[in-house]
């Protein structure tokens, strides 16, 4: 970028590249504790997406917060943003301290700023640090009891089942004579580690019980299934109630037969897909699954409208827009005409996102922060019956729609829940949480879909989206073995259910190709990454017996997002994307415990932050719109008798004699 001081305290700015940024002086003297609030003036015609504020030294994203965009203004503005938890946790303001200003990812944007400076908070930026200091404080005690809830055992009480069939739901339990107790119903809305007194309780017998319950009841002015809840023991005292028993969701809804989830005929598969001109792709390159983005709250509506498709849960009518419908429908269609197994991945946007802002502030979570990361989507917000019933109506209306066999809409075989969540601050927002009791939110949000689906579909499987970070911890984040375990932890207690693994082995570094070569991708169950080059330690993972599903089935593992980059469009890193593929798929191929890999992206998209990680080359690039890339070929021959022929060449590009690449010697 270039930069130019055209007055006192006043710069010109001008952005020409993606990632443009400026230092400022480092501090002769130590920054006056209360001054926290970073502020300054500026004039900028095109706006700046968001402002990325480093405080240095040393330069990481650790030691950074994303903050909210600057305004398109053709007049000065006044722009503000309180840094108080950033100064706080960095310990920043000494001499010699800096900034370092990211201003957003666009080139050619012109700004002007003036008077840059940290002031004091005014009494209302106090009062938010003040409630967001006392949130912190109940995070932390919520993380307290939910890591004792866990780790205690409750041997005198406890629920053994949970069947839930038509318009019942049945909960066998124990408990021991000499004091009283009630069996708990406990909703997604309420957190079983905090209730003194638990609203949905009635008594039961000493020894043995076995409690039948109306599954549909009314709870502020809604029907609510109580195949969402988990049920517990608890003792009663006089007016105290104590858990007594760990929670149980149901073990089974409905009266579909339990089955396994249905499995691939090949390996290959494609991220992303959408109806475009080389939709052909599907047949010429053999896939077999697919992923397919789907954003079910966000054409959603709470009251009717024109040309909408109305659907009815919990006593009241949703609303879905017809064009949402009508796309979702030519997509899994397609896909289901050609025999190929679907995962959809569902995502939340903000609430500025939904076309109906009354479904927006129901579904963006109430910790959702902007100021934590990049904030793509949100965690959906389950805190209360209403935004409950209107999540769960959402996913009825996918699963009725779509999960059936006899669907003739298009059929749904696996469902994503979320992005990338060990990577929350971006792509599954729900604040900065400690990992359990963020892990908690996703389970609860993981438990419904899978009650709801479930009811239509025998075989359907819900699956954790997470990032190569496997012990490494993403900024203001979490690593991908961490919230695996605390799930088996959580199954363990509270029952196990069917979800498999959407993991995302990008090489270390996005934009390097050469992922053998990856420094911190080690064949250790202790590895910081799992990239294509370390794959074994997945595999591995997967069939350790505390993994297994009851302890007895593998879980899925799909590779659902992941691929090598082409930097550019010149041969040799062109080559290079087609050798990071080839490394990937012979592991891919020789591990059993790797069910699939679903290639992102199938086209290069200028939305990826300059990536180029398609099979074919962007829809708009001049002379060769959507041009198949080396990397195409190499995929379309993969799994084929061509395949031996047609990787041969890239072993001088890796340098290795052969393709027997696969360690057996994973370090604990």
């Amino acid at each position: 970028m270039k930069v130019s001081q055209t007055g006192q305290e006043l710069y010109q700015i001008v952005t020409e590249g993606e990632d443009p940024y400026v230092y400022t002086h480092a501090l002769s003297k130590a920054n006056p504790a209360d001054s926290v609030v970073l502020t300054f003036d500026y004039c900028s015609p095109q706006g700046v997406d968001f402002l990325q504020v480093f405080l240095a030294a040393p330069v990481s994203e650790e030691r950074s917060s994303r903050t909210k965009a600057l305004e398109a203004t053709s007049e000065w503005k006044t722009w503000s943003y309180n840094l108080y938890f950033s100064i706080r946790d960095c310990a920043w303001g000494r001499a010699g301290d800096y900034l370092r200003l990211d201003f957003g990812d666009r080139a050619g944007v012109s700004l002007q700023i003036r008077n840059l400076y940290f002031r004091s908070m005014t009494a209302e930026e106090k009062k938010e640090v003040e409630q967001q200091e006392a949130e912190e404080q109940r995070d932390q005690a919520m993380e307290a009891r939910l890591k004792d809830y866990l780790s205690r055992d409750y041997p005198e009480a406890g629920i053994t089942s949970v069947q839930v069939d038509g318009d019942q739901v049945t909960v066998q339990g124990y408990c021991p004579s000499g004091k009283t107790y009630a069996l708990a119903e406990i909703p997604p809305y309420q957190d079983v580690t905090e209730s003194s007194e638990f609203p949905f309780a009635a008594p039961v017998g000493s020894g043995a019980f076995s409690s039948t319950l109306d599954r549909w009841v009314e709870r502020d002015g809604m029907l609510y299934d109580r195949a969402l809840s988990k049920w517990a023991v608890v003792l009663l005292e006089g007016e105290k109630e104590t858990l007594a028993s760990h929670a149980r969701y149901a073990d089974q809804v409905g009266t579909l037969p339990e089955l396994p989830p249905l499995e691939l005929s090949s390996k290959k598969g494609l991220g992303g897909f959408h109806i475009n001109p080389v939709v052909g792709d599907l047949d010429e390159l053999g896939i077999t699954s697919v992923t397919v983005n789907i954003l079910p709250t966000q054409q959603m509506f709470l009251s009717p409208q024109a040309n909408a498709v109305a659907h009815r849960y919990g006593g009241k009518t949703y609303y879905f827009s017809e064009s949402f419908v009508q796309e979702t429908d030519e997509r899994l269609r397609h896909l289901q005409e050609k025999n190929i197994v679907v995962a959809a991945i569902l995502l939340i946007p903000p609430a500025s996102a939904h076309q109906d802002p009354s479904v927006g502030a129901l579904m963006q979570h109430p910790s959702f922060d902007p100021g934590v990361g990049a904030a793509h989507y949100t965690m959906p917000n389950l805190t209360t019956p209403e935004s409950v019933n209107c999540y769960a109506a959402a996913l009825d209306f996918l699963a009725e729609r779509y999960g059936s066999d006899q669907s003739t809409h298009g059929k749904i075989h696996k469902w994503i829940l979320h992005n990338e969540v060990d990577c929350g601050r971006d792509w599954t927002n729900m604040g900065d949480k400690p990992v359990t009791v963020y892990t908690d939110t996703y389970l609860k949000s993981m438990r419904m879909c899978y009650q709801i689906v479930r009811q239509y579909d025998a075989r359907a499987e819900v699956m954790i989206s997470l990032t190569h970070s496997w012990t490494h911890e993403s900024v203001q984040g979490y690593s991908s073995r961490h919230i695996l375990g605390l799930l088996n932890e959580f199954c363990r207690r509270e029952g196990d259910f069917r979800w498999g693994v959407a993991y995302h082995p990008y090489p270390q570094d996005l934009n390097n190709p050469r992922t053998w070569e990856d420094p911190d991708a080690l064949f250790s169950m202790s590895t910081p990454y799992v990239t294509f080059k370390n794959l074994e330690v997945l595999d591995r993972w997967s069939k350790q017996p505390e993994n297994l599903y009851k302890g007895t089935q593998k879980r899925s593992v799909w590779l659902s997002e992941n691929g090598t980059n082409s930097r550019t469009y010149q041969q040799k890193d062109l080559e290079e994307q087609a050798a990071g593929f080839a490394y990937a798929w012979k592991k891919i191929k020789a591990l059993d415990g790797i069910d699939g890999i679903q290639w992102h992206n199938w086209i290069d998209n200028r939305q990826e932050e300059g990536l180029r990680i398609g099979l074919r080359k962007f829809p708009d690039e001049p002379d060769d719109p959507y041009g198949a890339k080396p990397v195409w070929y190499l995929y379309r021959a993969a799994g084929t008798e061509q395949e031996e022929e047609a990787f041969e060449p890239y072993l001088s590009v890796i340098g290795l004699s052969d393709w027997d690449i696969v360690r057996e010697d994973i370090a604990q």
